[in-house]
């Protein structure tokens, strides 16, 4: 087994002394849970997206959840999302009693939800629609939007891979009923765990700000700095607060992320040149031209037949981490059911997750290429 370091990992975080810094100014005030630099970053978030305010959460798990309760989902109801995604939005579905509809992606080189399939999945039961802008590229907000309005369903933005993303008149996650978003140690904007959640209608984010600290009338920074001596509780909440040290972390990385940024534009755009005429490898959105995009993935689909475990495991030797981006929520043993979608399950056993971060050089790219056009040769 190769136990050495990575020499291409498959992400990184730009974390250094700015944040080291702002995580030690955090604890030399003593305030460690939500208080003044969880609501800076909060600020400083929604004025970055043009919008009047946003919610720091946990996690984007979290943010999932309060958007699914401040919009009234729950038992006997349906939410309809994309297979091809994280678990998350599924679960989230699941806690609060609703039912997740899986729908397919557009297509091998679109790996973003289809509205057409999501059209076909309507009831009478559906309360939302759930649009994950997967690896940072825009789901058809549109269609799906005019496919919501239609029917009276809610629409939620699974932002998690697109933050400050611009799309049209606004940003991803800014375009629907509420938008979520993951501060994990993978993303692109990363407080190590966290979320973020923004809502069009103010009292739905005032919901998730209640439901986010167990739905208690003051919070712990008034009753210590304003003088509040007790609190009621209004209804069911949870502790899905942020922490001071993340949101310092946050407030670094959210100034940082146009920089990252635009070394991972550079990544991808010469993965894109250099793997373009690789045989039989599709190579998902190289054809899109989204006037912006996060770039937080990169993923390609292998070869019919290629065996992807073998395709890894050269790459493992080759010490460049890979990963699969998703396996497919409905073929997960708690979610197996009768759902067929044939451009996911047609593609799901040949995805594979390059490594793009905005540590990279352009070496590391061409390593990677090297690599992977070598284990692709069937001399090799």
């Amino acid at each position: 087994m190769n136990t050495e370091p990575w020499r291409v990992c498959l992400s990184d975080m730009t974390v250094g002394q700015e944040e080291i810094a702002a995580v030690t100014d955090v604890l030399l005030s003593r305030w460690l849970s939500a208080g003044p630099v969880s609501s800076a970053f909060e600020q400083e978030f929604a004025k970055a997206m043009g919008i009047p305010d946003a919610v720091a959460v946990s996690s984007g798990t979290a943010a999932l959840h309060l958007a699914l309760l401040a919009l009234g989902v729950g038992p006997g109801d349906e939410v309809i999302m994309p297979a091809l995604s994280f678990v998350a939005a599924a679960a989230m579905t699941v806690a609060v009693g609703a039912t997740p509809v899986f729908a397919d992606v557009v297509a091998p080189d679109d790996l973003t939800v289809d509205p057409a399939d999501v059209a076909t999945r309507v009831t009478g039961r559906t309360k939302a629609i759930v649009a994950m802008h997967y690896g940072g590229h825009a789901a058809d907000m549109t269609t799906l939007k005019t496919l919501a309005a239609r029917h009276g369903l809610y629409l939620i933005e699974d932002a998690a891979h697109a933050p400050l993303v611009r799309h049209g008149e606004g940003m991803l996650g800014g375009l629907a009923d509420v938008g979520c978003f993951s501060f994990h140690a993978t993303k692109n904007l990363t407080t190590g765990e966290g979320g973020m959640v923004v809502a069009a209608d103010p009292e739905v984010a005032a919901r998730c700000r209640a439901a986010r600290s167990h739905a208690m009338t003051t919070t712990s920074p008034q009753r210590d700095r304003l003088g509040a001596l007790t609190y009621d509780v209004t209804g069911l909440g949870f502790n899905y607060r942020p922490g001071e040290m993340a949101s310092a972390i946050g407030r670094v990385q959210l100034a940082k992320l146009p920089s990252d940024r635009a070394v991972r534009a550079g990544l991808v755009a010469r993965y894109r040149e250099r793997l373009a005429s690789v045989p039989g490898l599709t190579l998902p959105f190289a054809r899109r031209t989204d006037p912006d995009c996060a770039y937080h993935l990169f993923a390609v689909i292998l070869p019919p037949g290629m065996d992807r475990d073998r395709f890894r495991e050269s790459l493992r030797l080759a010490r460049i981490q890979t990963s699969v981006h998703y396996p497919p929520t409905h073929r997960l043993s708690h979610y197996r059911g009768e759902t067929t979608l044939p451009v996911t399950d047609g593609l799901a056993d040949r995805l594979v997750s390059l490594p793009l971060h905005a540590r990279m050089s352009h070496a590391d790219a061409d390593y990677v290429v090297e690599q992977v056009s070598a284990a692709l040769d069937p001399a090799s």
